[in-house]
């Protein structure tokens, strides 16, 4: 079983081979196929003697990888997809190879090393001191989750004796702050957002004392989106932070997808506040050029963090030595080395190659919107903040949307699903390949 044989040998080979190829060439769109027409296909995979390593490849590269949408493909524009550089996406076999352990400086030093350099990049661009850290996590839920169970646990010492907790938040805020919510067991106090579409600090401030007045619950966390996963809209930063300190209450901001931008120049100024944050997420799997899955989570003061989520037993004693252990920082223990592929793309392309990347999709976005707006069938939502092109074609129904959305991915011209706002059904664009042209936003528009 851990032998390496000529077999393995010859399939490794294989697997460069495939994964050469699909790096060099446009990856494929494809999509998705019933349960019972792949088992038609390929039938029971799990036998008791095996398939042998080459079969078993083929049948991933020739039926079940075809099955599968590419999230780096230039006219993947739903969601917020994916785009993983070269450097990352090969370096990410080295990490897949090597058996790295990355809960521990005990037993991934010079990895964590790495990954804290990456890191450090991050709250450099955020503008946080020198002090601040934090640990790459699966994605956003488990980034949020972790940071505003730190913020609940450096409450319990700021209002001793408080029950009940709840979190404050836009009504634009993202899902996994309502399973955060629900996991944690605290309460949601929503705060509306104003005709610009962004959550205003005189309006949290306002909710929040609403919420104090009539209730015995204390808000622990006031939650921040920079820019949102529908519409790409940024927050009162600065606003929410003075609401939230004014009360001293933990400021994080969920920057998942936008707060990427922090490293373009044409829209940084947008960002301002993010340096007043006690902790924020950004998901470089995300507009950073990382693959999955790679969330940073970042605290202004890694203490708080490390004291609420180490964990103690017998077997762990040997780690706490007062090194760094990315376990100690969020909701996890086991960990693999995610971040690695993100600071091995960092450090053989440099930063500027990140700005310019950065730079080419806002412009395409940009670019994009003007088609929008000139094209006789649609109607611009709005003019984008960051990468997120949002619009309406006139006269369609919910039904017609989603079939139009259907046929162009049967078509395999792209796959843009439907989204929603204000209970109308609207499409949208989510930019974030350097790899989509305006050239491939012209095809899509053309079937509008």
């Amino acid at each position: 079983m851990h032998k390496f044989t000529a077999e393995i040998e010859a399939l490794a080979q294989e697997v460069l081979a495939y994964s050469l190829d699909r790096l060099k060439n446009d990856p494929p769109l494809d999509g998705p196929r019933s349960a019972a027409d792949l088992f038609a296909e390929v039938g029971n995979t799990i036998s008791a003697k095996g398939l042998g390593g080459s079969k078993t490849l083929a049948l991933f590269t020739e039926v079940l990888a075809q099955a599968c949408i590419s999230t780096d493909h230039p006219r993947y524009l739903a969601y917020i997809p994916s785009a993983p550089s070269e450097y990352a996406s090969l370096f990410d076999l080295v990490v897949g190879a090597s058996a790295l352990y990355g809960g521990s400086w005990q037993e991934g030093a010079g990895a964590v090393f790495a990954e804290n350099q990456a890191l450090r990049w991050l709250s450099d661009l955020a503008g946080l001191p020198e002090s601040a850290g934090g640990v790459f996590v699966q994605g956003g839920t488990i980034g949020n989750l972790s940071a505003l169970v730190t913020a609940r646990e450096d409450a319990r010492k700021k209002f001793p004796g408080i029950k009940q907790w709840a979190i404050a938040c836009s009504e634009e805020a993202h899902s996994s702050i309502a399973t955060a919510a629900q996991v944690m067991d605290v309460e949601i106090v929503t705060v509306a957002v104003r005709d610009d579409l962004r959550m205003h600090g005189d309006d949290i401030a306002a909710a929040i004392d609403a919420y104090h007045a009539t209730s015995d619950g204390q808000v622990c966390a006031v939650i921040a989106t920079s820019g949102t996963t529908n519409l790409g809209v940024i927050d009162d930063l600065v606003g929410a932070a003075k609401a939230a300190h004014d009360r001293n209450i933990w400021f994080h901001v969920d920057g998942a997808y936008g707060l990427a931008g922090l490293c373009a120049p044409s829209i940084r100024e947008n960002f301002n506040g993010i340096e007043l944050c006690d902790s924020f997420i950004v998901d470089p799997h995300k507009w950073l050029f990382a693959p999955y899955d790679a969330c940073a989570l970042v605290y202004r003061d890694p203490d708080i963090a490390r004291a609420t989520h180490t964990q103690h037993a017998s077997y762990l004693d040997s780690l706490h030595d007062g090194t760094w252990n990315p376990s100690d920082y969020a909701i996890q223990l086991t960990r693999r080395t995610r971040g690695l592929p993100f600071w091995f793309s960092l450090a053989a392309a440099g930063t500027d190659a990140y700005t310019d990347a950065m730079e080419e999709t806002l412009q395409v976005a940009r670019d994009a919107a003007v088609l929008v707006k000139e094209h006789p069938n649609l109607e611009l939502l709005r003019e984008p903040d960051l990468s997120i092109v949002a619009f309406t074609r006139k006269g369609w129904s919910k039904a017609q949307y989603q079939q139009w959305s259907n046929q162009l991915l049967e078509d395999q011209i792209g796959f843009v699903t439907p989204s929603s706002h204000d209970g109308e059904p609207i499409l949208r664009f989510a930019i974030v390949n350097p790899w989509t042209t305006i050239a491939d936003i012209k095809a899509i528009l053309a079937t509008l």
